[in-house]
């Protein structure tokens, strides 16, 4: 064998261990396995969670577009924007020409997604319910993006302050609580819902974890009957008569008589992001705000 042959089989079992490696095979939230012979250069988010978290993995500059309210980093706020949650315009985005679309599992229309399948569109689902998973989606995305170190910190860093937090309020005196996710309809969350995750890591009990639903929409009664200690919702801080303004017609619920209504930045506890550890953070001082006023 010459040497130059065994030189050019050298670098062609080179460039196969590189391809090789290269393949990317993942099971995304909908249980799907997702094949890339390589990492993607040009991804479209469907969801402001999921681009906030891409720039997070490192990807940000791989990001060709997004959704509207998708202005988390800064840098976000210059992407494309090829629809919002009601619905996606589809020929901007085959315009970007991504190589894949990464989206919330349950906050885009299937119909539209099943339209970009059936042209051949890579398409990666999301959904974290509980806070770890989170940590572990940031090293998802590196993974399918090629920024597997930058992704392996910060998911890192990200398990460090939810232990953290674990740790500061394990054992802590149970509080029952009642999450607002909109209150016309009166809706709700249960124990799937991540949100859920956050309150019984504070040392909370969401009063309707029990439901079968995802999003409750329980009656005003059954809100009532349950008298949860804390009411929580996502709002301006001048913005308290107005989310909250139905249960002060109720002064003898626990959470109007002891003062514990509590707003909270949407940024910081609605969207599936590493920026839910802000949200976490404050949902625990409220609940410890609300030990305090105890008779």
């Amino acid at each position: 064998m010459s040497g130059a042959w065994r030189a050019g089989l050298a670098v062609l079992l080179a460039a196969l261990a590189a391809a090789a490696q290269a393949r990317i095979e993942l099971v995304d939230d909908r249980g799907r396995t997702l094949v890339l012979e390589r990492p993607a250069r040009r991804i479209v988010s469907l969801a402001p969670h999921i681009t906030e978290t891409l720039y997070a993995a490192g990807a940000g500059d791989r990001l060709v577009g997004t959704v509207s309210h998708a202005d988390f980093p800064e840098a976000a706020k210059a992407l494309p924007r090829v629809g919002d949650i009601r619905g996606l315009d589809l020929e901007r985005l085959l315009a970007l020409k991504p190589d894949l679309v990464i989206v919330w599992l349950h906050g885009n229309a299937q119909r539209q997604m099943d339209v970009l399948e059936a042209m051949g569109l890579p398409i990666y689902y999301n959904e974290p319910r509980q806070l770890g998973e989170i940590a572990d989606t940031i090293e998802r995305f590196g993974v399918l993006a090629g920024t597997e170190a930058t992704a392996r910190s910060a998911a890192a860093a990200f398990r460090a302050r939810w232990q953290g937090l674990r740790a500061r309020y394990a054992g802590r005196p149970r509080v029952d609580a009642f999450f607002q996710v909109w209150r016309q309809p009166l809706m709700t969350i249960n124990r799937r819902h991540l949100i859920s995750d956050v309150i019984a890591l504070c040392g909370g009990r969401n009063v309707f974890a029990d439901q079968p639903m995802l999003v409750p929409q329980p009656s005003l009664e059954a809100v009532v009957e349950a008298d949860p200690e804390v009411m929580l919702t996502t709002g301006g801080p001048d913005e308290l008569a107005a989310h909250f303004g139905l249960w002060l017609a109720w002064p003898q619920l626990k959470a109007v008589a002891r003062g514990n209504l509590v707003l909270l930045p949407a940024d910081h506890i609605s969207q599936h992001s590493p920026r839910v550890l802000d949200g976490t953070q404050a949902i625990c001082d409220a609940f410890e705000r609300a030990r305090a006023r105890r008779p």
